[in-house]
């Protein structure tokens, strides 16, 4: 672990805080940690969902720290990209229900954490933009994938094109985000959508987050079909499918198991 981020445990929640103040930037130190740490939690039966905030009352996170671009050296920035792609994806892979508490700004690298989670609560006050092209670069941690999947082409190239920032009433309104909340409020609205989903069965969660995320890939409808039909039967091998039709049956509160 690092001490670039803070990791707590609330019952079946795992819950990361990004402290690099004062912006809460990414460095190769967080980036990796965050890899690591979400490699952890999978490994972690008894978790069910993940809450990702920033700390203080201002950054969410304002993505890269750019001191480490100012040279210019190539390797350095492959580096950099590499470490990006492999801490975003392994947060987009996480197997259960991930949630972005966006506490303040999330700008660059910070909004694409936040688009790496599978729900995103802003509060009132936040801003969001990918403003890498103003400076020279790109949005190398997904952002040009994941954006247009959100908000439509439309919407992504005014912000990754034209640099638009966006308030978190205009993010609720184009898809950005999920839900805004008063200041102060995304992570308690965020843990509760997460005890939410720690009500669902986390073997089920796993098989649902699969197929959604084949939905994106441009298969034939047959495909994604028969994938459903697929892992639907594989479920009926876990101990959580039995258990969730047993306590149905019988008129009680689920046990899961998360095998």
């Amino acid at each position: 672990m690092t001490d670039l981020l803070k990791y707590e445990q609330r019952g079946h929640i795992g819950l990361i805080t990004i402290c690099n103040p004062p912006a809460n930037t990414w460095n190769a130190e967080s980036l990796a940690g965050l890899k690591t740490l979400i490699e952890q939690l999978n490994a972690d039966r008894e978790i069910y969902a993940l809450v990702i905030t920033g700390d203080g009352e201002k950054f969410f996170s304002a993505g890269a720290d750019l001191n480490q671009f100012a040279a210019g050296d190539r390797a350095v920035a492959w580096e950099m990209s590499r470490l990006f792609g492999l801490a975003f994806e392994a947060l987009t892979d996480f197997r259960g229900v991930s949630i972005a508490a966006i506490n303040g700004y999330a700008m660059g690298g910070g909004l694409e954490c936040a688009l790496s989670c599978d729900l995103r609560v802003a509060e009132e006050q936040a801003q969001m933009a990918l403003p890498e092209a103003r400076v020279g670069l790109l949005p190398c941690a997904g952002g040009t994938q994941n954006l247009p999947w959100l908000v439509g082409e439309g919407w992504a190239k005014r912000m990754i094109l034209c640099g638009e920032r966006v308030t978190a009433a205009k993010a609720l309104e184009i898809g950005l985000v999920e839900e805004v909340v008063p200041k102060g409020q995304a992570l308690n609205r965020a843990l509760e959508l997460a005890e939410m989903a720690c009500q669902q069965s986390p073997s089920s969660i796993a098989s649902c987050k699969k197929l959604v995320m084949h939905a994106r890939t441009g298969s034939q409808h047959e495909q994604g079909w028969r994938l459903e039909r697929e892992l639907f039967v594989d479920l009926f091998a876990t101990e959580d499918q039995r258990e969730g039709v047993q306590a149905f049956l019988n008129k009680r509160t689920p046990e899961w198991k998360n095998r």
